[in-house]
């Protein structure tokens, strides 16, 4: 495995993290443990879960994952080998089950983070991330900001200040964001710039082959400002396994399971994968090792979040770590961005 830091501590890292919003629904108590005792036997230190999984949120499986970290660390004694990161959701009309107020409030994020201690069965998370804005800022498939009402006022002040009673009490080390934009990030640290407030150390956001928006401002700011990517969905729900180029069904897969998920499920998307596919294969690769390879070694990723549903897709996503990829392959993998430039916003 290799190892980075998380930023401005000294807390090492794996640069692969465990993605775990399939234990739940799509892995079974069992299938999480397993998944969980494997990744740290190959030096996966870092897993990242969040108080609304599993995925697809449903009031049924609400926590489930959670509580499946947290019967993992209480029978395996290991919790002070992972360093942990959960998430609090933001507003969702669909999410009302989670709690009355879904905003970030002090009473809301108190609620969230004692829930989420609970289920975990620590006394503390090691970074905790706010999963999206309380604005209306970010929306999936959508390309720019767009213009509408909102009733949102500028609260960022008071959240730190919240999350900093948090940290003095112990119950969380570091702060992150995820789902965010440009603006967003550098509002909140314009905050903890300017009264002494505690410091975002990452954000979580969509990275891979097929959505590279990342890096229209984002990435500038990540390097700038020293505050590291958390890429999520690089192999962009399994499309980048090139397993659906064949045109078989693969019923157990998120994409069929789960319709409603169709960020990847474009017909520029498949051309976009098959052409990277081509490169794999001319160098020597699979589409997966060149995928999670592309995103490890971009300079503002900190940290690669990886998800499985099968074992065997964990040991090959997990050994792609030793996979780097020459300047020959970026340029190819350039090439196909220019002409079919994020085709799954």
């Amino acid at each position: 495995m290799k190892y980075t830091t998380l930023p401005n501590t000294d807390i090492k890292i794996s640069k692969i993290c465990l993605g775990t919003m399939t234990f739940g629904q799509q892995n079974t108590e069992a299938d999480g443990h397993a998944q969980m005792d494997y990744a740290l036997e190959k030096g996966v230190n870092f897993f990242d879960t969040a108080e609304m999984y599993s995925v697809p949120g449903r009031k049924e499986t609400y926590g489930s994952t959670e509580k499946i970290i947290g019967t993992w660390f209480k029978k395996s004694g290991k919790r002070e080998e992972i360093v942990l990161a959960s998430k609090i959701a933001g507003p969702n009309p669909g999410l009302s089950y989670i709690r009355e107020n879904m905003d970030f409030s002090p009473e809301s994020i108190a609620l969230s983070i004692d829930k989420s201690l609970t289920r975990l069965q620590t006394d503390y998370i090691d970074l905790y991330q706010l999963h999206w804005p309380e604005r209306k800022a970010n929306f999936f498939g959508q390309r720019g900001f767009k213009v509408q009402d909102d009733a949102w006022e500028d609260n960022i002040q008071n959240v730190l200040e919240t999350l900093e009673g948090l940290i003095k009490q112990g119950k969380i080390n570091h702060i992150g964001l995820s789902n965010e934009t440009p603006w967003g990030i550098m509002r909140f640290l314009e905050e903890s710039k300017y009264k002494n407030l505690p410091r975002i150390k990452t954000v979580q956001n969509p990275y891979s082959l097929l959505n590279r928006l990342f890096e229209n401002g984002s990435a500038e700011i990540c390097i700038r400002e020293n505050v590291g990517l958390l890429a999520y969905s690089p192999m962009a729900f399994g499309v980048l396994s090139g397993k659906f180029l064949s045109g078989k069904s693969h019923p157990e897969s998120r994409i069929e399971l789960f319709p409603q998920f169709s960020r990847y499920n474009s017909a520029q998307s498949a051309e976009a994968t098959r052409l990277y596919q081509e490169i794999a294969h001319k160098h020597g690769l699979t589409l997966t090792e060149l995928a999670l390879a592309f995103v490890t070694q971009q300079a503002f990723v900190t940290s690669t979040i990886i998800g499985a549903t099968t074992m065997e897709q964990l040991k090959e996503n997990i050994a792609t770590i030793d996979i780097v990829l020459s300047d020959e392959i970026l340029m190819e993998i350039n090439a196909v961005q220019a002409i079919i430039p994020d085709p799954a916003p």
